[in-house]
């Protein structure tokens, strides 16, 4: 299975991150450690949404439609 996934700064509720991943608790863990560029200045995270699909393709197409403009309309309206 794979998971997209939505998070939340707790410091800056501002800021969003949407990732994918095959495991889910793994990669929670790594944004909340600091172990990603991109979210280790915005830490502590709280999980929003995970959405699952059987297949990576399917996945990685939906996280990046979330990353788009049409996508974060969406998001925003319907995931969180």
């Amino acid at each position: 299975m794979y998971h997209v996934y939505i998070i939340q700064s707790q410091l800056d509720p501002e800021k969003v991150y949407v990732g994918y991943t095959n495991n889910l608790t793994k990669r929670f863990a790594t944004h909340n450690n600091g172990g990603s560029v991109y979210t280790a200045n915005y830490k502590p995270w709280i999980l929003l949404t995970s959405l699952q699909f059987q297949s990576k393709e399917k996945a990685m197409d939906f996280e990046k439609y979330l990353k788009t403009q049409s996508g974060r309309a969406f998001m925003h309206k319907r995931l969180i």
